[in-house]
């Protein structure tokens, strides 16, 4: 990976996230020459960028010095402004508030809701489904003619994973996938909501997302609404805006970043035919094949943190208030921890990437991730005899969740 002229202040800007050569050599000369620089980005509040796998994994395990309230993303400051401006003054956090915006026992307590649903137990009955639902999502691609957009295939199917879960009728997915898109991918024109942005979607679903809890509140039948719409904390049901962020990040980041690990796990080992062979000839690589399709795509691309206490890191002095940006993508090809990081290797060993974070607030539905990328690619690999690219992929524009979004293919089924 070679380095580019790319400023440090070019991570806030969402088109560097299109171009994985061009992004991968400023961080890596980033962790090199300057691993915490100070980034003063026109529109956006400062921050230090944090690039190193041990300071990303030491910040997120130190959650009482760095809280993630109440920065919880980067966001241009005249996004901020237009928000409020479109909601009479008001914050998002008075309509909607999620885990991710939670610390401490709080974050905890919340958390608990639904910890043991995402369990290998909790999701015994969810896991049969899966794998009948991969066979189902690549037998389309047996009626499209040997040629496809792969995106199409892959990102609805842990759509309908979570949907199910959360008892979202099938012809109201396409609403669910447009309203994520709107709102994790934002920044990309293509997916940009029309009349308000990534607020107007988030409205649309709060209103889509309150028939049903109300629904589960009066007739609860063991989904997973009914578990978030019933919980209590304290004796008492939880308030309309937790409730709905319990809803909106599982609806939204539960499927989303999924799809970009398909796509971008394709396209991994459609670039590297090697790798692709040798999973063919062993399937049992299939999990490590998972681990490093994780690492190599990280969906999520940052998260922020702010310091609550002055404090040392990576040699400098961060003061109390300050934010720092987490660089997953950074950490996931951090020369000191995977010996040469530029190359996908399927069966990678040890694998310690960050996709799903670490620490208190690592990834609720990481087990069901796995499960949905394992089933999927094993499907693939059965019943795919060829398959290559048929025209140039395109990545989403975006600097908080994104990967491939567009990927043309042209395959053999057996």
């Amino acid at each position: 990976m070679h380095d580019t002229d790319l400023p440090a202040e070019a991570i806030a800007d969402p088109r560097t996230f299109t171009d994985n050569r061009a992004l991968h050599g400023l961080l890596a000369r980033l962790r090199r020459t300057d691993p915490l620089p100070y980034i003063q980005a026109e529109d956006y509040a400062p921050f230090w960028l944090v690039t190193r796998h041990a300071d990303i994994m030491a910040i997120e395990r130190n959650a009482k010095r760095f809280i993630n309230e109440p920065r919880q993303v980067l966001l241009p400051l005249s996004y901020e402004a237009m928000a409020r401006q479109a909601a009479g003054g008001k914050d998002t956090k008075d309509f909607m508030r999620n885990l991710i915006l939670m610390d401490g026992e709080e974050h905890l307590a919340y958390r608990a809701i639904t910890q043991s649903y995402f369990t290998p137990k909790g999701l015994e009955a969810t896991l049969r489904d899966i794998e009948t639902l991969a066979g189902e999502f690549i037998s389309q691609m047996a009626k499209s003619d040997g040629e496809c957009d792969f995106a199409q295939i892959a990102m609805p199917f842990p759509l309908r994973v979570i949907m199910s879960m959360l008892g979202v009728p099938q012809e109201d997915e396409p609403m669910m996938m447009r309203l994520t898109q709107q709102t994790l991918s934002s920044q990309d024109p293509e997916f940009q909501a029309e009349g308000g942005g990534a607020r107007t979607a988030m409205m649309e679903m709060y209103a889509y997302f309150q028939k049903i809890i109300a629904d589960r509140r009066s007739k609860p039948n063991g989904d997973l609404s009914s578990v978030i719409a019933n919980a209590r904390i304290n004796g008492e049901h939880l308030s309309d805006r937790d409730v709905f962020g319990y809803f909106n990040i599982i609806a939204t980041a539960g499927h989303d970043t999924t799809s970009y690990s398909l796509t971008g796990g394709l396209l991994a080992l459609l670039d590297h035919s090697e790798e692709m062979a040798k999973l063919r000839a062993d399937p049992s690589l299939l999990p490590l094949a998972v681990e490093e399709i994780l690492r190599w795509t990280t969906p999520v691309k940052h998260f922020c943190r702010t310091a609550v206490e002055n404090s040392e890191v990576a040699g400098k002095k961060v003061k109390a208030g300050d934010h720092l940006l987490l660089s997953y993508p950074s950490a996931s090809f951090d020369e000191t921890v995977y010996e040469d990081p530029f190359t996908f290797r399927i069966d990678r060993q040890p694998n310690r990437h960050l996709a799903f974070g670490t620490g208190p607030h690592v990834c609720l539905g990481q087990y069901l991730a796995r499960f949905e990328l394992v089933s999927f690619f094993r499907e693939l690999i059965a019943r795919v005899e060829h398959i290559e690219l048929a025209d140039t992929p395109r990545i989403v524009e975006g600097s908080f969740v994104g990967g491939v979004k567009y990927l043309p293919v042209r395959y053999r089924m057996r």
